[in-house]
């Protein structure tokens, strides 16, 4: 296998030289039979990730799927437009000249996928790659060896491996693959392995994009609407089985709705998955037994207000609701990552903001109340990748908003535009013309230099 990468990377550092992937039409053609090849194979990676985590057809279409084919509609659409040169200003100290940015490629980049959206998450930011005209080798996570398979039959049915590879495999792959000089690392995972992935990059000075994770809050204030925020509190938190990075880790919840609130919550539980989750197609499941075990651990470091039932064969975990949780519990000491969500109550925000404040800062934070004051102060008090105000995931769903996370929950942007320019250099090119040539900054200085330098400057 390692021969194999270092086959594959030579042989697309050299296909990259021939700047056929820099050309825009060539960009077009190349997505275009991604997408023609993703709706070729939808059912089969349908059926892939219900093996790989009981994902429903239209959970893994709307999650997935879906959200994939939407990018590439609009990298389709506005390629033309996003890698023409842009005109900028050019200030008097430059007359007579003009300045452009161009985007032009970084070159070879690597792409390392996680398993809790295993398709979204690495097709993704393919088409952004491929948009902003790089050669790309793709990693697969081998937590789910279904979908891995899928996309790797897809990918290899579609591209030259000189140009678009897949590799799957385990720790080995990611070392060899870690190990090359790329011109780019685009990892989507845990802080853990962030920390990984960022300290082999320095050895190359390799740029780095870390989609990673962390301990998200979700604060429902004595304002909220109790109904719609309960809806989307549980949607969000409970869908894929709460294997998202941007899922609510923890709820802090106003003491006076607190009681309320939490049965509005269990009651749209309930009416998503039925009495018996485990019976629901809609229900998926935890990705292998060991992940089920680390959430057994954590479930029993509170006490459980609603669900907690678990049959590990079958890697289930009925939605659960924690209470009488600290700060020192187990299950507030690491991102979850499941279907189990810790609830501590409040009085004042000024206790919220200052516990969300003293510990790192997450991707992802959601706030529920009515007072418009209150979402501002909130917002600008705290610091987070993104948020919502009365929602949860949805800032995900706009191409318009940066995704991405900040400190401990990861560096670098990407959907829409923002992925374009991620994968893309910004070059600053200053075009001058020789018809005149201001004699002022050449040596010998005069008197008047400096003088007409302060009046130029300024």
């Amino acid at each position: 296998m390692i021969q194999k990468i270092n086959e594959v990377f030579e042989k697309q550092r050299k296909y990259f030289f021939t700047h056929q992937t820099k050309d825009v039409d060539f960009r077009l053609e190349q997505l275009k039979k991604l997408k023609n090849a993703i709706l070729k194979n939808e059912d089969a990676i349908s059926e892939a990730l219900y093996k790989d985590l009981h994902k429903s057809k239209t959970e893994a279409y709307a999650t997935e799927i879906g959200l994939t084919l939407s990018e590439l509609s609009l990298h389709i659409k506005k390629l033309r437009k996003w890698a023409r040169p842009q005109r900028v200003h050019t200030s008097i100290v430059n007359f007579k000249s003009k300045s452009y940015v161009y985007r032009e490629p970084f070159g070879n980049v690597l792409i390392i996928a996680p398993w809790n959206y295993p398709f979204l998450l690495l097709i993704q930011p393919l088409v952004s790659a491929i948009a902003a005209g790089n050669t790309v080798i793709l990693k697969t996570s081998p937590y789910v060896p279904n979908t891995a398979a899928a996309m790797e039959k897809m990918i290899k049915e579609t591209f030259d491996e000189e140009y678009i590879a897949i590799f799957n495999g385990n720790r080995e792959v990611n070392q060899a693959l870690l190990d090359k000089p790329f011109d780019y690392i685009f990892f989507t995972g845990s802080p853990n392995l962030g920390h990984i992935v960022m300290q082999k990059a320095a050895k190359h000075l390799t740029p780095v994009t870390l989609e990673l994770g962390g301990k998200s809050p979700a604060i429902v204030n004595k304002d909220a609407n109790i109904e719609v925020s309960a809806r989307r509190l549980a949607w969000g938190k409970f869908i894929n089985a709460g294997q998202t990075c941007v899922a609510p880790d923890y709820l802090f919840v106003h003491k006076d709705i607190k009681e309320k609130f939490l049965q509005r919550v269990i009651f749209y539980i309930e009416k998503f998955y039925g009495k018996n989750p485990q019976e629901s197609p809609e229900y998926p499941r935890i990705v292998n037994e060991r992940n089920v075990e680390r959430l057994q651990y954590l479930i029993s470091s509170g006490k459980i207000f609603y669900g907690g039932k678990i049959d590990k064969s079958d890697r289930y975990i009925q939605p659960t609701i924690l209470t009488e949780i600290s700060d020192e519990s187990a299950v507030m000491q690491e991102e979850i990552f499941g279907p189990v969500l810790p609830v501590m109550e409040f009085s004042d925000i000024e206790e919220v903001v200052n516990y969300v404040n003293s510990h790192p800062k997450p991707l992802a934070f959601y706030y529920f109340g009515e007072n418009k004051k209150l979402q501002k102060y909130i917002l600008k008090h705290t610091s987070s990748g993104g948020a919502c105000i009365n929602d949860t995931l949805m800032h995900l769903a706009s191409h318009s908003l940066p995704f991405g996370g900040v400190g401990n929950s990861g560096m670098g942007r990407y959907h829409g535009k923002f992925g374009f320019d991620t994968f893309s250099n910004l070059r600053a090119v200053l075009n001058k013309s020789t018809f005149i040539d201001v004699p002022v900054r050449y040596l010998p200085f005069k008197k008047s230099t400096l003088k007409i330098l302060k009046m130029l400057m300024k």
